[in-house]
C-alpha cells in the first residue's frame, strides 16, 4: 500500500540501507503503541461513564428512602404510646368484665367506709377521753356521787358506759359493780371487733374472687386451644389470659390494704380498751369498802 501511493520506500529497501533494522524497529513500536492507545480509549472512557452511572443509581437507591422510613418509625412509636395509654382503662374494664367490675368496686367501697368509720371508732376521744377523767375524778372528790353517775350515763364514750354500768349496780356492792363494768367492757368490744372483722372479711375475700377470676380466664383459654384446632387465634387466647390476670390484681389490690389496715386498727383498739379497764378500775377503787345494802341489814 505505501508503495503504491509513493509517500514511502518499500521495507525491501531499508534492509539495503545502512542501519535498516533499527530504523524498522524504531518505526514500528510507536506505531503500534499509538494503534493501543487509540483503541483502549474509548473502552476506559465507557468504563469511567459506567462507573458513573452505577454510583449515581446505588446513592438514589440508598440515599433517598431512608428519611421517610425514619419519619415513619417516629411517627410509628408516638401513634402507639398514646394509644395503649388512651385504652387502658377500656382494657380493664373488658378483661374483668362488668361481674367482676362490680364485684370489687362494692368491696372497695365498703372497705373504704369500714376504714372511715374504725379510724374515728379508735380515737381516743371517742374510747377513753381524758376530760371524763378528770371531771369524773373531780365529782367524787366533792362526794357528788349522783353528778358522777349523771356525767357518765350522758357521755358516749366506751369508758362512759362502762363507769355509768358500774355506779348504777354499786349499790349491789363492789363485787357486782366490777361485774357489771366488765360485762359493759365486753361488750363495747365485742362491737368493735365486729366491725373491724369486716374488714379482714374483705382482706380475705379479695384474694379468693381474684382466684376464682384467674382459674375462669385460665379455662376460657384452654377452651380457645382445644376448640381452634392447630393454630389458635391469639387475641382470643388473650382474653381468658387478660380475666385471669386482672382478676387477680385487684383482688390482692383490695386485699394488701384491707389486711393492713385491719391489723394496725385492732392493735391500737385492743391498747385503749385496756386503757379504759384500767381507767374505769382505778377510778372505781375508792369504793372497794362499800357492802351491799341487803348485807348491813
Amino acid at each position: 500500500m505505501f508503495d503504491a501511493c509513493g509517500m514511502l520506500p518499500s521495507f525491501a529497501s531499508f534492509h539495503q540501507l545502512p542501519y535498516s533494522h533499527l530504523l524498522t524497529r524504531s518505526i514500528t513500536i510507536p506505531v503500534f503503541l499509538l494503534a493501543a492507545m487509540f483503541t483502549f480509549t474509548p473502552a476506559f472512557a465507557q468504563d469511567e461513564g459506567a462507573e458513573a452511572e452505577f454510583g449515581a443509581v446505588e446513592e438514589e437507591v440508598v440515599v433517598d428512602p431512608a428519611p421517610p422510613a425514619a419519619d415513619a418509625d417516629a411517627d410509628a412509636g408516638d401513634g402507639g404510646g398514646s394509644k395503649a395509654d388512651q385504652n387502658l382503662l377500656s382494657w380493664t374494664i373488658s378483661s374483668l368484665g362488668w361481674g367482676y367490675l362490680l364485684v370489687f368496686l362494692a368491696l372497695s367501697v365498703t372497705l373504704v367506709s369500714l376504714f372511715v368509720m374504725n379510724v374515728l371508732a379508735a380515737r381516743r376521744d371517742t374510747l377513753c377521753p381524758q376530760e371524763l377523767v378528770d371531771a369524773f375524778e373531780e365529782r367524787l372528790n366533792e362526794k357528788d356521787f349522783q353528778g358522777a353517775y349523771d356525767m357518765a350515763r350522758t357521755d358516749e364514750s366506751v369508758l362512759g358506759q362502762v363507769l355509768s354500768a358500774g355506779l348504777a349496780k354499786l349499790s349491789r356492792g363492789y363485787g357486782k359493780a366490777i361485774e357489771g363494768m366488765q360485762e359493759v367492757g365486753e361488750e363495747e368490744s365485742m362491737k368493735l371487733e365486729h366491725r373491724l372483722s369486716y374488714m379482714a372479711l374483705i382482706g380475705n375475700l379479695s384474694p379468693m374472687i381474684g382466684l376464682f377470676g384467674t382459674v375462669q380466664g385460665m379455662i376460657a383459654s384452654f377452651q380457645v386451644i382445644a376448640l381452634g384446632g392447630a393454630s389458635p387465634k391469639p387475641a382470643e387466647l388473650a382474653e381468658g389470659i387478660s380475666t385471669a390476670l386482672f382478676t387477680t390484681l385487684v383482688g390482692l389490690a383490695v386485699a394488701i390494704p384491707a389486711i393492713a389496715a385491719y391489723n394496725i386498727l385492732r392493735n391500737r383498739v385492743s391498747r385503749l380498751l385496756l386503757e379504759v379497764g384500767v381507767t374505769s378500775e382505778n377510778l372505781m377503787s375508792r369504793f372497794e369498802d362499800v357492802q351491799p345494802q341487803g348485807g348491813k341489814n
